[in-house]
């Protein structure tokens, strides 16, 4: 699939994250959804919440005029903890797609695409948080996050950027 592209959010379409947040959410069981108003729960609505801070930074993907998938990163290190943090300086993940355009290649792109701002930007590396039983960790381990923490039911990943000079 090669007619979609990846740009930076408008202000205007801030709040189609709140649908992101919701489509980034694990589950393994179709039949047993959670409700949408989870993402109004503290440890998720922290990831979009007055999103458009200094260090926030949002890319889409667009498809026939239909924004399809989201990374957004943000360093969430307040009083409520991103699930992937690992200090106050590090940019934390989010990425989703609605269930139609995944497993083609977006997340990927949008993923690099994001990593390329971030590394552009100075930062020195960036972490998330996956379910071990999230076929997604094998994207993250491909694109170059390393396991840096193994808890019950999830990984803490980091990709470190290397500097070249």
């Amino acid at each position: 699939m090669t007619n979609y592209f990846i740009r930076k959010i408008k202000p205007n379409e801030l709040h189609q994250l709140e649908d992101f947040l919701y489509e980034a959410i694990f589950q393994r069981d179709a039949k047993k959804l959670l409700p949408k108003d989870i993402i109004n729960e503290p440890e998720l609505k922290v990831y979009i919440e007055d999103f458009g801070k200094p260090d926030d930074y949002c890319l889409v993907a667009e498809l026939d005029g239909k924004i399809v998938g989201a990374v957004w990163t943000r360093i969430l290190s307040g009083e409520v903890k991103g699930f992937g943090n690992v200090d106050e300086n590090t940019p934390e993940f989010a990425i989703s797609l609605y269930k139609e355009y995944r497993n083609m290649g977006i997340g990927s792109a949008l993923m690099k695409n994001m990593l390329n701002l971030l590394r552009e930007r100075g930062y020195k590396k960036a972490s998330l948080a996956v379910q071990k039983d999230n076929y997604a960790a094998k994207m993250y381990q491909d694109l170059g996050f390393k396991i840096v923490e193994e808890l019950s039911e999830e990984y803490i990943m980091v990709y470190h950027f290397t500097d070249i000079r």
